[in-house]
C-alpha cells in the first residue's frame, strides 16, 4: 500500500478521533480489526492487514468477527484498550502509528501504540508501550536478518531507515525541474508516497504515459496532477483511447525488447561463426604450403641437422625454402606435425563449406523472426514463452518434459527469468534454489497437482541451473506463480515470493530428462 493512500485513510480517520474502542476481532491470521465508534457517532472497523506481500490499511463498515489465532493476536486483544486518540504517519512512508489511551478498571491497562509497517515483503505489526519500547511483534527481526535494526520484545522501537524525498503536499513546480527530460516513471524516485500504482494514476491524470520524457508543458501537468493526487489518491481506470493505445504499446515494448535482444545476441554469435568459417576457407592455401614443407623434409632428411630450430632446403622448383622446426623432434616427427596441421586446416575448411549455407540460412530466419516480432500484439508476445515442442521460431528458455509429461521451462539469464515468470499461468508451479543465484523454473501445471516425481524433477533442474550445481543437498523452494512478484525498482529476474514449500535435492541434471 502506497504512502499517499495511507495518508488518505488517516486523514479520514482523524475526523473521527478520539474514537471509542469497542474491541478487536481477527478475521484471519494476518489481519486485526478494531471496532471503533467515532466522535460523529459513526461505527466502523480499522482493519490492519500486516502480512506480506500485500499489507494494507482500511476503514470498513459493519462488525467483523474472529478470535485470536496467534499468541501475538492474543496479546493485542489483552493490551490494546481504551479510545484511539491519535493516528499519524512517518512522513509519507508506509508506516502508520495508532495511539490508544488505555483504560481504568480492576486492573488498569496502560496506554499503547500500534505500528503498522505496510512495507511489502517486510510488512509487520508492532505493539509498543507509551515510552516506545516493543511489547510484542508479529514477525521478530534479528540482526542476522536486518543489520540496520532489530524488532523484538524489550528493545526500543527503531523505524525503517530514513530517506530524503520531495513531499507532494508542499513541493513547488520548481522542485520537479530535475525530472525534465526523464520518463515520468522516475517520479517515484523523487516524490514521497508515490509507488507504481499511484505513478500510473498520476500518468493518467496528467494525460501522459509512464515512459513519456517530460518537457516543460508535461512538467506543469505532472505538478497539477500531483496536487490532485494528494487530495484524492483513489485509483481509477478510465483512460482516453489515445492514452490507452500508448500504454498498450509501452507494455508490448517491455515484452518485445528482451525478445529482440535475445535474437540479436544469437545473430551476432552466428555472424562471428560465419567469420570463422570464412577464415577456415582462406587458410586452405596455408594447408597446401604445410604439406609441401612436410614433403620436402622427408625428401631431404639427411640435410636436416639434429636439434635445429629451422632449416633452409632447396625446394622442388629449385628455390630455397625456410622451414621452422621443433628442435625436440626428429625430422620425421616435424614432418608428421606439419601433415597434422595441414589435415586439421583441411577438415575445418570442409566443415566450413557445409556450415556456411546453413548458418546464413539461420541468420535469415532470425532476421525474419525479428521483423515478425515487431508486428506481434501483446497476446502473441506472451504466447512465445509457451510455444509447444517442435514449433519453429524463437523459444525463451530451456525446455524439458517431466516424467508425467508436463512442460518445464528454465530461464538462462535474468531477462529470460523475468519473461518466463511473467508469462506463466497463475497456477503454474515456480521453483528456485534457496538463497543462491539461479534460474527460474516453471512447471506448467496450470492448477493441476503433479506427482512428487515431477516436483523433484523440476527442483533438480532449479538446483542444477544455480550456483549450487553439483552439491549433494540443495534446498529448492516452490510455490504457485501467483505468489511470486517483482518488487518495486528490482532488476529483471529479482522476485519475492510467499507460501513456499521446500524440497532437498541433488544439484545434478535429472537422469530421465528429455530436452524439448
Amino acid at each position: 500500500m502506497e504512502g499517499l493512500l495511507i495518508h488518505a485513510v488517516l486523514r479520514e480517520l482523524e475526523k473521527e478521533l478520539p474514537a471509542q474502542n469497542l474491541g478487536l476481532a481477527f478475521p484471519e491470521e494476518g489481519t486485526a480489526a478494531i471496532l471503533l465508534k467515532g466522535r460523529t457517532g459513526r461505527l466502523f472497523n480499522l482493519v490492519l492487514h500486516y502480512r506480506p506481500p500485500t499489507p494494507s490499511l482500511a476503514l470498513e463498515p459493519g462488525r467483523l468477527q474472529g478470535e485470536p489465532k496467534t499468541p501475538f493476536q492474543r496479546q493485542l486483544q489483552a493490551r490494546v484498550k481504551g479510545p484511539l486518540v491519535e493516528a499519524s504517519q512517518l512522513k509519507l512512508d508506509r508506516v502508520a502509528f495508532f495511539r490508544f489511551a488505555g483504560e481504568k478498571g480492576f486492573v488498569d491497562v496502560p496506554p499503547s501504540v500500534l505500528v503498522l509497517e505496510a512495507t511489502g515483503r517486510n510488512a509487520n505489526l508492532i505493539l509498543l508501550d507509551e515510552e516506545g519500547r516493543i511489547l510484542g511483534v508479529d514477525r521478530v527481526i534479528t540482526k542476522e536478518v536486518n543489520r540496520y535494526r532489530e524488532l523484538r520484545p524489550g528493545l526500543p522501537y527503531t523505524p525503517p531507515p530514513p530517506y530524503r524525498k520531495l513531499d507532494p503536499r508542499t513541493l513547488t513546480e520548481e522542485d520537479l525541474r530535475p525530472l525534465l527530460g526523464k520518463p515520468l516513471k522516475e517520479v517515484i524516485r523523487h516524490v514521497d508516497g508515490v509507488g507504481q500504482e499511484l505513478m500510473r494514476e498520476l500518468a493518467r491524470r496528467a494525460g501522459l504515459t509512464p515512459e513519456t520524457p517530460l518537457d516543460e508543458a508535461g512538467l506543469g501537468r505532472v505538478y497539477r496532477a500531483l496536487k490532485t493526487l494528494v487530495e484524492d489518491p483513489s485509483l481509477r481506470t478510465e483512460l482516453s483511447e489515445e492514452l490507452r493505445r500508448r500504454w498498450a504499446e509501452e507494455e508490448k515494448e517491455a515484452l518485445r525488447k528482451p525478445l529482440l535482444e535475445a535474437l540479436d545476441r544469437e545473430i551476432r554469435t552466428l555472424k562471428a561463426r560465419l567469420g570463422d568459417y570464412q577464415e577456415a576457407l582462406e587458410r586452405l592455401e596455408e594447408a597446401e604450403a604445410l604439406r609441401r614443407r612436410a614433403d620436402l623434409l622427408l625428401a631431404r632428411l639427411k640435410e636436416v641437422p639434429k636439434g635445429a630450430e629451422k632449416v633452409v632446403l632447396e625446394g622442388f622448383d629449385g628455390k630455397p625454402v625456410e622451414i621452422p622446426l621443433d628442435p625436440a623432434l626428429s625430422p620425421q616427427e616435424n614432418a608428421r606435425k606439419l601433415y597434422d596441421r595441414a589435415r586439421r586446416l583441411e577438415e575445418l575448411a570442409e566443415k566450413a563449406l557445409d556450415l556456411i549455407p546453413k548458418t546464413e540460412a539461420r541468420i535469415r530466419e532470425l532476421e525474419a523472426e525479428k521483423e515478425r516480432l515487431r508486428t506481434l500484439d501483446l497476446e502473441g508476445l506472451l504466447a512465445l514463452a509457451q510455444r509447444p515442442k517442435g514449433e519453429k521460431g524463437l523459444k525463451v528458455g530451456l525446455r524439458y518434459t517431466s516424467p508425467s509429461g508436463f512442460l518445464v521451462l528454465v530461464g538462462r539469464n535474468a531477462k529470460e527469468n523475468d519473461l518466463l515468470t511473467r508469462a506463466a499461468h497463475s497456477e503454474d508451479l515456480w521453483f528456485h534454489a534457496q538463497g543462491v543465484p539461479g534460474s527460474h523454473v516453471i512447471l506448467k501445471t496450470e492448477g493441476k497437482n503433479p506427482p512428487l516425481e515431477d516436483l523433484l524433477f523440476a527442483a533438480r533442474l532449479a538446483a542444477y541451473h544455480s550456483k549450487a550445481r553439483g552439491e549433494r543437498q540443495v534446498p529448492v523452494d516452490y510455490t504457485r506463480k501467483k505468489h511470486v512478484w517483482r518488487p518495486r525498482k528490482a532488476a529483471p529476474g529479482q522476485v519475492l515470493y510467499t507460501q513456499a514449500k521446500t524440497l532437498f535435492v541433488e544439484g545434478l541434471l535429472p537422469e530421465s530428462r528429455e530436452e524439448a
